[in-house]
């Protein structure tokens, strides 16, 4: 399996990286979350939860599902179009399936809030906390930031935090500028 390096803004945002753990490869599409046991290390991974979770296969569902909707919402933003009422529905229910606050976290320069779950340690807190971080991106500066990545069969999204941006990582923008290379060369062989 090729390994990719995370999309600019996934460090910020478990949101984008759970979109982002749809993927095209040579061979088509990868989903890193197909089984129970990836969607445990994922989640331990993103530190969504202090102690180890167990996902059923229903739990996985759930998450396939608001990995669908969050997609859905992020082609939206960027499109500039209006997304199904059922996409939106899905994520504000899970967003409401656990109660939860906002904590500040002091992370000098910067300081951020993180939304932290009242009944941690649950599958409800998990999909709340991703929900409420897509809600978050959506609707705060970051959605500003957000795109899809530009080459050629990628789905992925990142935020462009730089203006001269268009790949999710330097795989992507390579694989461009081969092709790119490419034909050119090839253009001046037949002309």
């Amino acid at each position: 399996m090729v390994k990719y390096d995370p999309a600019p803004g996934e460090e910020s945002s478990v949101a984008l990286a759970l979109a982002n753990t749809l993927r095209r490869g040579p061979t088509g599409e990868v989903d890193h979350l197909v089984h129970a046991r990836n969607v445990e290390g994922w989640v331990a991974e993103h530190r969504l939860a202090t102690q180890p979770l167990r996902f059923s296969e229903r739990d996985v569902g759930r998450l396939t599902e608001l990995r669908a909707a969050v997609r859905e919402l992020f082609t939206a933003a960027i499109e500039e179009s209006a997304p199904d009422s059922a996409v939106l529905a899905t994520v504000n229910g899970a967003a409401a399936g656990a109660p939860g606050a906002a904590q500040l976290r002091w992370h000098p320069p910067s300081h951020r809030s993180e939304w932290k779950s009242t009944v941690p340690h649950t599958v409800d807190a998990v999909l709340a906390c991703i929900a409420s971080d897509a809600i978050d991106v959506l609707s705060g500066p970051r959605g500003t930031l957000l795109r899809q990545c530009a080459a050629h069969g990628c789905i992925r999204f990142f935020l462009r935090e730089h203006s001269r941006r268009q790949w999710c990582s330097n795989m992507c923008g390579d694989r461009v500028r081969a092709a790119r290379h490419y034909q050119r060369n090839r253009d001046q062989a037949d002309g």
